[in-house]
């Protein structure tokens, strides 16, 4: 990994082995000439894909509101059910230095639907007050708990642009899915489905719909839940196929079908294949 450009004392614009640009965080980096190899004991944490516009960000914040945000972007790995990017890490250091100097001003901004975003988003909430209560420890502030709201904010917002991707990709990728659950129907049931039929037309425009209210987290809303069961139990030729498009849809595009799903789905996957298995 060699030099591009410093940024500041301890952190530099470098390029890796594979010419991929890499912001590296480690002590003393910065006094690194341009084109010099990073010792690999300097390097403290990296970061890529890193929008150019956010590099200016590492020139204005404390190098320890830095550490800071990383460490704890670091620790919410695992917690988070969707990806984050670098960006959001310099994001939120910005942010955060910010709200310690508005502290520090007794500057208090009120966020008036807190209380709102307690029951619309509480996995970001409880992010937020994570964040305030370990900055509270860590810097000697105390900050107002509307704090906690605005750095929820970011994560919604960093959520929001993650579904809109995946949806993205998702439509991208619909011819894709359809055949490869229809190749699973075939399989499980041991039958070669008439993709001409208006069964299938319906089965396919319901899997088009399907996709769309899982990555935009609309989930049916039905009254016949309490069928699902009894249904399972009639047709579970059917039920067992569903259960297999499910792990794909899982196991390759993070999409989680619910109860309801599956019922609706068994029932057009029988519809597909009652005419094959007569």
């Amino acid at each position: 990994m060699v030099v591009v450009r410093n940024i500041n004392n301890n952190v530099s614009l470098c390029r890796d082995g594979n010419g991929k640009e890499v912001v590296v965080f480690g002590k003393g980096v910065g006094f690194l000439r341009p084109s010099d190899q990073v010792p690999l004991g300097r390097i403290e944490r990296t970061f890529y894909n890193v929008s150019s516009h956010y590099l200016s960000i590492l020139n204005d914040v404390p190098q320890e509101i830095l550490d800071f945000t990383a460490r704890q972007m670091t620790a919410l790995r695992n917690t988070l059910p969707y990806g984050t990017t670098a960006n959001l890490t310099f994001i939120l250091a910005d942010h955060l230095a910010f709200a310690i100097e508005r502290a520090q001003k007794n500057i208090y901004i009120p966020m008036p639907s807190v209380y709102e975003l307690e029951t619309s988003w509480p996995l970001e909430m409880e992010v937020g007050r994570s964040f305030v209560s370990a900055m509270e420890k860590e810097f000697g502030v105390k900050l107002p708990y509307g704090e906690a709201q605005a750095v929820a904010m970011h994560f919604i917002n960093a959520r929001s642009t993650h579904a809109q991707e995946a949806a993205f990709n998702i439509e991208a990728r619909y011819e894709e899915i359809l055949e490869r659950t229809t190749q699973i129907i075939e399989k499980e049931m041991a039958l070669t489905v008439r993709r001409d039929t208006f069964n299938y037309a319906r089965f396919a425009t319901h899997v088009q719909y399907l996709l769309r209210r899982i990555f935009e987290d609309k989930s049916i809303d039905s009254e016949n839940i309490q069928m699902y069961e009894s249904i399972r139990d009639e047709y579970e030729a059917a039920s067992r196929c569903v259960d297999k498009i499910a792990v794909y849809l899982r196991e390759t595009w993070k999409a989680k079908l619910t109860e309801e799903e599956k019922l609706y789905l068994i029932m057009h996957v029988n519809r597909v294949c009652a005419k094959e298995l007569e």
